[in-house]
Formats: C-alpha cells, structure tokens, sequence
C-alpha cells in the first residue's frame, strides 16, 4: 500500500455515507455500509503487510509542505488499530442487519461517518486534525444513541453529549494551549517538546486530560457506565470497540511524541490507572444486568491496557498494544452475545434469564470463550495480554500494581461466572401463568429459553470469539506486531522523520 491512499481511508466512508443517504434503500445502503467497512479491513491488513518491517507511511494533503498540509501518517500501531477498528464496524454492521437497526433512515450513514473520524484520527499527525477527526466520530453518535428513540435512550444521551461537550471544550483548549506556547500543532515539530518545556507540558497536559476523560478513566468514568446501558446493543458493541479506544491511542501516541515518555511524571499514571482497574471491576460487583456489568468491566480494562504507557518499557509498551487490540475484539464480542439475548428476549435482567445454554449452546460458548479471554485464561487472548502486562509490572520493580492486576483479574472472572450462572446455566423456568390472555382467560408466558435465537444474531459474536482463540493460540504474530508498535514508541524518530518529511 502507497502513502497517497491513506487519505482514501477517510474520504471512502464518507462518500458512501452521501450515497447511502441519498439512495435510502436497503439493496443500496447494506452494500455499502458492509462492502465499505470490507474494503477498510483490506485496507488494514495491507497497511500492516507495509509497515510490520518498521517502515512508516506518510502523505501530505495536496502535496502541501508539511505543517500546512493536512498529514496523514502510518506505523504498525495506527496500522494495528485501523484494521480492528474496521473488522468490528463490519461485525457490528452485520449484527445491526440481522437485528433489522440497519434498516433505519440514518443508520448506516451515521455508521459510516463516524469509521470515517475514527481512521482519521488514528491516522491524522496534527494534534487541531486529531481534535477535528474525533469530532466528526462524535456527531453521529449523538444520533446513534437516539436512534431508538426510547426515553431511556434519550436520557443516556444527554448524559453522553453533555461529557463530550465539556470534554471537548477542554481539549480544544489544550490545542489552543499548546499552539500558544509551541507555536504549532504538527506533532512532527512538537516531538520533544513537552519534556523540554514545563509551559508546554501544562499545556499538553490539558490536552491529555481531555483524552482522560474520554477514556473513562477513574475518577471520570461514571458517564460510560450510563451512556452504554441505554442504546441498541449494535450500537453498544460499536462504541465499546471504538470511542474510547481512540483517546487510549491518542494518549499512547501523544505521550510518546511530546514527553517522550518522561518517566517523571509515569507515577500519576501508575497510581490513576491502577486505581481504574480496582474501581471499575467493584463496581460491577454490584450490578444485576449484563450490559451493567460488561460497562464496568470495560472501565476496569481500560486500567489495563493504559497501565502499559504508565509503565512506558519496552515490554510494557508491547503488551499495553496487545491488551488494547484483544479488548477491542473481546469487549465486542461480549456486548453482541449478550445484546442478541436482549434483542430476542427483551430484557438483559440477570433475574428474567436462565437456562439460556440449553437452547442456544452456540452464543453460550460465543459468551463463555470471551468471557473467559476477558478474564484472562488460556488459550485466549487475553491470557497473553494479562500475562505480558504483569510480567512487564514486575520487571520495572511495581509489584503491587502486579499484584493488584492478578486480583482484579480474579473478581473479573467471578463477574463473568455471575452472568453465565444467571443467563445460561442452570434449568430454565418453567413457563408462569399471566392475566389477560384471549378471551378474557389466562394467557401463558413463555419461558426464555423456548424462544429461539437465530442464527445471524449468533453468528457475529462466535466470530469475534474465535479471533481471539486464534489470536491467544497464535499469540506471536501479534506480539511482533505489537513489539513494533511499541519500538516506534519508545523511539519516534522514524515517525517525525516521516510526518515532516525531512
């Protein structure tokens, strides 16, 4: 793949959102929504193919000079996060299709603008375009999150475009900071500069304070668990593998560029991040619905994978990689299992559900192979990952967050255990009389696991599961990916080199 195709990666959805709004009909908009995310997951895995060597793409828009132009930029790790992000928009796009939500008026252009602000942002080397992409990922959630058009819904949405404003006003204030007092916004020429200027720093500061928050990390997490319990279950496992993901990318990469990885301030990482996986995993403790627990759980990882650019080694970095792109996949894929229990059987209540494995042994094992990966055993991914992320706590001398990671690890799999107890194992219920039924009689209501769940409903949460068993039974291919990502990382001057074309 050539430099001069990377801006396709953004302009390419954002045709076929035009399209897909003008031409409303399904034989017209499924097509595109799926052959669009398609042609991006090629796109990844050829970028990878092109930078898995160390090389790095870059291309100047309108072949201006760099610092005017708009830049687009790719290593292995933008390469690694482009590719996931398009495998799980063409995953959840399907999902969306069987459940009949793709169906809707604005579904599949709001989908496709906001893949669009995701490989811009995760490409862009210009902190106001990174500001820019993330806002065009931002606008149609705001319609996503209504598009049920349910009260709760709405609520939640509230709640998620008043955070996002306000966040957004922060780091656009960063921006405005760090311009100020650098002179530019091209992160090629802001390379160093954080650990060279205390006035900068404070500025880029604020910058990744608003990438904080739109992390979910402790102590401003509350709004994630509130803003994913309402909307559609497709639209849940979208946003999961993607809005937070995108500032977790941003503060690896900014960190790396500007401070470059200023191990004096590596200890408010450490105590913040651990501190995130503690809290988010108790706070599901508590919670009775999946989508509850599974958006906690979520704030919990996040400490996870952020952990490895606190740590900011060379292991440290490669395993944070790692563990970003398996729960990207995971996360997903649990939010689908469990949103196909809720689409069919309306509820996603642990105490409305049982027996479900018993009927639907296929998402039973969809469920249990990634909540087991979650949790961190073998043969999936997320053993790696844990394993290489407490393994990169110890050899930089943080035992106790090592042995924090081990422990939440072990709650996490009690939750995971809690939700296949109470949805799928067990003997359902048997079916109880109601009032009301015709005639003026009794009507029977229908026992959970005698309502069937079909097949394409089924299917997109196995797929994402058998990723991630062969991904953790082929763990090394990803780990030299990810030891790559991590080395250009650690030393960002090919990347500079690249992006200012010098």
């Amino acid at each position: 793949m050539t430099s001069a195709l990377l801006p396709l990666l953004v302009a390419a959805p954002l045709v076929s959102a035009a399209l897909s709004t003008l031409f409303t009909s399904r034989a017209v908009t499924r097509p595109l929504l799926t052959g669009t995310s398609a042609l991006a997951l090629l796109a990844g895995l050829a970028l990878l193919r092109t930078t898995a060597d160390g090389r790095v793409l870059a291309h100047q828009v309108g072949l201006w000079p760099a610092g005017v132009s708009i830049p687009f930029v790719a290593d292995t790790f933008s390469a690694l996060m482009v590719t996931t992000t398009a495998l799980l928009v063409l995953v959840c796009s399907f999902f969306a299709i069987a459940t009949g939500e793709a169906d809707r008026r604005y579904f599949a252009p709001l989908v496709l603008v906001l893949s669009a602000g995701v490989y811009g942002a995760l490409l862009t080397g210009d902190l106001f375009n990174l500001f820019v992409f993330v806002e065009v990922m931002l606008l149609p959630s705001y319609g996503l999150m209504a598009i049920a058009g349910t009260l709760r819904g709405l609520r939640a949405g509230r709640t998620y475009v008043a955070v996002n404003l306000l966040t957004s006003t922060i780091f656009l204030a960063g921006v405005a900071l760090v311009y100020g007092t650098a002179g530019t916004v091209h992160q090629g020429e802001l390379a160093g500069a954080a650990s060279r200027s205390p006035t900068i720093a404070v500025a880029m500061g604020v910058v990744l304070l608003a990438m904080a928050i739109k992390s979910a990390v402790v102590p401003v997490h509350g709004w994630l668990v509130r803003a994913y319990t309402a909307p559609s279950p497709a639209v849940t496992a979208l946003f999961s593998g993607l809005h937070t993901k995108v500032a977790i990318y941003a503060i690896y990469r900014l960190y790396a560029v500007t401070f470059e990885g200023q191990a004096s301030l590596l200890w408010i990482g450490l105590v913040v991040f651990t501190a995130t996986m503690a809290i988010g995993v108790l706070g599901a403790v508590g919670e009775t619905t999946t989508r509850s627990i599974l958006a906690f759980h979520m704030v919990s990882q996040i400490g996870y994978i952020l952990l490895g650019v606190a740590l900011f080694t060379e292991l440290g970095l490669m395993a944070g990689i790692f563990y970003l792109v398996h729960h990207m996949v995971v996360k997903a894929s649990l939010f689908l299992s469990t949103g196909a229990v809720e689409h069919v059987h309306g509820t996603g209540d642990l105490e409305r559900l049982r027996g479900l494995a018993r009927g639907e042994p296929l998402l039973a094992l969809a469920f249990l192979g990634a909540a087991l990966s979650l949790a961190g055993l073998p043969p999936f991914s997320g053993f790696v990952a844990k394993l290489t992320l407490v393994a990169a706590a110890f050899e930089a001398g943080h035992r106790t967050v090592a042995v924090v990671a081990i422990a939440v690890s072990l709650i996490t799999l009690m939750s995971m255990l809690k939700i296949w107890g109470s949805v799928f194992w067990g003997r359902p219920p048997s079916p109880e009389p109601g009032v009301g039924g015709p005639g003026g009689g009794t009507a029977t209501v229908t026992a959970p696991a005698a309502v069937r769940i079909r097949p394409a409903l089924v299917l997109p949460a196995v797929a994402l599961t058998g990723v991630t068993l062969c991904v953790g039974l082929g763990a090394q291919v990803l780990l030299d990916l990810s030891a790559q990502a991590a080395a250009h990382l650690l030393d960002t001057s090919a990347y500079v080199e690249a992006v200012t074309n010098r």
